[in-house]
């Protein structure tokens, strides 16, 4: 999968805080968050999502989607 843009990961941030992103969108953003460490550097939401993700075998430890 191809990495995201930073306007593509910033506007997938809005969608995702909103409440309004898709499920695919949902996992591409925490793929790529995952893949770059940034996941680990923002609010803590974002650490515990990508954790509960790996974790459910959703997304790899590596940030490759199921």
């Amino acid at each position: 999968m191809e990495e995201l843009t930073q306007d593509e990961r910033v506007t997938l941030i809005i969608e995702f805080e909103g409440g309004e992103i898709s499920d695919d969108d949902f996992k591409r953003l925490f793929s790529h968050l995952i893949k770059t460490g940034l996941c680990w550097t923002l609010q803590g939401m974002y650490g515990r999502t990508a954790q509960n993700l790996i974790e459910k075998g959703i997304i790899s430890k590596d940030g490759e989607i199921y």
